[in-house]
């Protein structure tokens, strides 16, 4: 007998185009032998459609043995689509309602990662927008620039930017605001390379197991990994990374510490930048893409293992809980 999986795709976020794909490459790569698949997309007004069909959640939901969240950003990472799951008790796969919101509230995450004793940049967190001027004048005075500019509670590097100097700073804050960001994190720009490592529970007999860090070389006039460079191929994505040895154990570690600090379930991808001064950690995916231009398949596919084997995977956590 088959068992009944819904792939969450789309969603209300900006996230809506690369959460299509993630949703494509679950539906595809599911094994037809094992599974029998729902196409659940979620429009940009937030109505729920079963394999092209207009439902709701709790008509469809209840037919269903487990879901693969394949949603990215508001909605689908920030806690809500999980609240909803565990209110019906459908087995899902990913973080729960708890963690998926630590983990997308980059705030909460960095207190995180500095009480397990991890670097990470120094920030000033904006509330209002009528803040700004008064924080930039304090961000000149105390942080080299340039400095990093970035939305609390998007991903993707939506939003994000670079910005060097009290007028620069105050008006990239305040476009965020405009654009409908809840909070502003400003916070020190720090030199060196960027990598990514993931985590898979319950693989190959290690509770927690390490999938090799990817070293991410965007192009140089993007200065980091930005949000255009990000899916259009200019953006060189290494696996492994050319790392020292304890550099690519000291990711591995951390990935790890941050799933375990974030409260995260089944598999995770952390964010970091490799600098002189040591690794510092950025932020936490708590629903990695798994496009054809997504960093986690890359990972995966270092290792020997292949999407149908790791989604497979993946319900089989889901169903255990």
């Amino acid at each position: 007998m088959q068992t009944i999986v819904g792939v969450l795709r789309g969603g209300a976020s900006r996230e809506h185009e690369v959460s299509l794909e993630t949703g494509a490459a679950m539906l595809k790569h599911l094994p037809k032998d094992r599974f029998e698949t729902h196409d659940i997309y979620i429009d940009k007004s937030g109505a729920w459609h079963d394999r092209g069909r207009p439902t709701s959640p709790d008509r469809v939901l209840r037919q269903l043995d487990a879901v693969l969240i394949g949603l990215h950003g508001e909605y689908g990472e920030d806690g809500e689509v999980q609240k909803l799951l565990e209110r019906f008790g459908v087995p899902f796969a990913g973080a729960g309602s708890l963690g998926s919101y630590l983990a997308m509230h980059k705030i909460l995450a960095k207190a995180r990662a500095r009480e397990a004793g991890l670097l990470t940049p120094d920030f000033h967190y904006i509330e209002h927008e009528a803040e700004a001027e008064t924080v930039a004048r304090e961000i000149i005075r105390t942080f080299n620039q340039p400095v990093i500019v970035k939305p609390v509670g998007w991903g993707s590097s939506i939003g994000i930017s670079l910005a060097a100097g009290y007028a620069k700073v105050v008006e990239a804050v305040k476009n965020l605001f405009k654009q409908g960001a809840p909070s502003v994190l400003v916070e020190e720009f720090i030199r060196g390379r960027e990598a990514t490592a993931g985590v898979v529970e319950n693989l190959r007999g290690e509770k927690f197991y390490s999938l090799p860090p990817v070293e991410i070389i965007p192009p140089p006039e993007a200065g980091y990994f930005a949000a255009q460079v990000k899916y259009n191929g200019e953006t060189k994505e290494i696996c492994p990374g050319n790392f020292s040895r304890v550099e690519t154990e000291e990711l591995k570690r951390a990935a790890k510490v941050m799933h375990r600090a974030l409260g995260l379930r089944h598999y995770s991808r952390s964010d970091f930048i490799v600098s002189p001064r040591g690794v510092y950690y950025l932020e936490t995916n708590t629903l990695p893409g798994l496009n054809a231009e997504s960093l986690y398949p890359k990972s995966l596919a270092a290792v020997g293992v292949q999407l149908p084997e790791f989604l497979s995977h993946l319900v089989n956590l889901a169903l255990a809980k």
